[in-house]
This record gives structure tokens, C-alpha cells and sequence, in this order.
């Protein structure tokens, strides 16, 4: 019977040793930094442009953040290859010959991969927020204002839960390219249009990405955006549901079906 000290340190040499999965962490906090910079550096000089409605509503926090639309796309890819590198390579058969607990298994991968995640994207909102300032000249906000850190502090946990989301997608799914064929056009494309569809939005409000990027807004209904039936920490809540409910998902085929 494997320790668990001994499987998450296994983990640990799986993930740090395959260089995809590494590289797609640093795309995720590259893609989200220089994009937030770009668009705070932008609105700063088109401010003035803004409709009376926009500029009361002006969320300089949320601005900061809009990169993440971006670098949530590359923490999918981060969960779905930890996961699927195993189904993909064959190793799956010799990591459950090597800790044929599947619980052990699936869990030590998913708190390792996770507590990764959550550490960069700690380090990207951070860092995308005071950079994101910088370039906003007067309209910045500082780290001290209301509900600024929460929102702040939020934005790496959002993106430790699309990663934690997308791990428990991956393990039902056993396969990377079909589990990125489904999480990249619903994340970029599909929630972002049925968001802006009157008639869907309902519905859309409540998608994992939706409800949990509130968290990351200190305006409630900034720039004119639509007020949710939840708070900040209520849709945070909502996004770990859907990332509860997947990898139980997970759990269940793997203790179920034959690697």
C-alpha cells in the first residue's frame, strides 16, 4: 500500500518533469499580465470616451483583470494534460499498478496540480493588478481600497479552480484532446456568446466561468454589466460546485472503469 507522502511526491516529480505542462503555467501568467497591461494601458487613454454610465461604473480592479479571459483558457490546458498525459502515454496502467487505490491516486495528482495552480495564479492576479494600475494612471485604485484584495486575492482562486475544474473534466473524460475539444470552445466561445444573449443569460450567469469571475469585481454592475442574483463569494461558490461535482465525476469512472 503507497503512503501518501510518497504519491503526492510522485506527483510532484511527474508534473515539474514534463515540460508542457510547465510551459503552459507560464503562458497562463504571461498571456494574462501583458494582456490586462495592454487593455488598462488602453482604457486609460480612451477614458474620456467612455459613456457618463461607464465612467460612474468604471471598475479599475475588474479592468486589470481582463486578461483572465485569456489565461483561464491556458489553466484548462494545465489540468486537462495532467490528467490526460496519463491516458495519452500509456502511464495511466503504471500508476495505478504502482498506487492501486484510486482515491490516493487521483487525489494526490489533484492537491499537487492544484496547490500549483493556485500559486501562480496568486503570483498572475498580483501581479497583473499593480501592473494594471501603473498603467491606468489616475483612474488606478490601490491594493487597500474596499473589497479591492478580496478581489484581488479572488482572481487566483479562480484561476486554481478552472484548473481544478478542468482536472475533474479530463479524468471522466480519460482523453486530452476531447476534453480540450469541449472546455476550450465552451470557455472562450460559448459562455461568452450565450452570456450576451438576453434570452440565455439566465442560464449563462450561472456557468462556472460566469459566476466566478464576480469575485474579481469590486463594481457590482461595472461598465454597465448586468447586477447577478449573487454576491462576490456566491459565485466563487457556485464555480466550486461545478469543480466539486466534476471531480466526483472523475473519481467515480476511475473507480469504475478498467484504465
Amino acid at each position: 500500500m503507497a503512503s501518501v507522502p510518497a504519491v503526492l511526491r510522485s506527483e510532484w516529480t511527474k508534473i515539474r518533469t514534463v515540460s508542457s505542462t510547465t510551459w503552459t503555467l507560464v503562458s497562463a501568467l504571461v498571456v494574462t499580465v501583458a494582456m490586462g497591461a495592454a487593455l488598462s494601458a488602453l482604457l486609460k487613454s480612451t477614458f474620456d470616451d467612455l459613456s457618463p454610465e461607464e465612467q460612474l461604473t468604471f471598475d479599475p480592479t475588474f479592468i486589470s483583470f481582463s486578461g483572465m479571459i485569456l489565461g483561464q483558457l491556458a489553466m484548462v490546458v494545465f489540468g486537462v494534460l495532467v490528467v490526460g498525459t496519463e491516458y495519452s502515454s500509456g502511464m495511466i496502467r503504471t500508476s495505478l499498478a504502482a498506487v492501486p487505490q484510486r482515491a490516493t491516486f487521483i487525489f494526490s495528482k489533484i492537491t499537487v496540480a492544484t496547490a500549483l495552480a493556485l500559486a501562480v495564479g496568486m503570483a498572475t492576479s498580483f501581479l497583473t493588478f499593480f501592473l494594471g494600475q501603473a498603467l491606468l494612471g489616475e483612474h488606478r485604485t490601490t491594493i487597500g481600497a474596499d473589497n479591492v484584495l478580496r478581489a484581488v486575492v479572488g482572481g487566483g482562486l479562480y484561476m486554481g479552480l478552472i484548473a481544478l475544474f478542468s482536472m475533474g473534466v479530463a479524468t471522466m473524460l480519460r482523453s486530452s484532446m476531447l476534453s480540450l475539444g469541449i472546455l476550450m470552445p465552451f470557455f472562450f466561445l460559448v459562455s461568452q456568446i450565450l452570456a450576451s444573449v438576453p434570452k440565455a443569460k439566465t442560464v449563462a450567469r450561472y456557468f462556472p466561468d460566469q459566476a466566478g469571475s464576480k469575485i474579481m469585481q469590486v463594481v457590482p454592475d461595472a461598465m454597465g454589466s448586468d447586477k447577478a442574483p449573487y454576491g462576490p463569494w456566491g459565485g466563487l461558490g457556485i464555480m466550486v460546485i461545478w469543480a466539486a461535482v466534476a471531480l466526483l465525476g472523475g473519481y467515480l469512472v476511475l473507480k469504475k472503469r478498467d484504465a
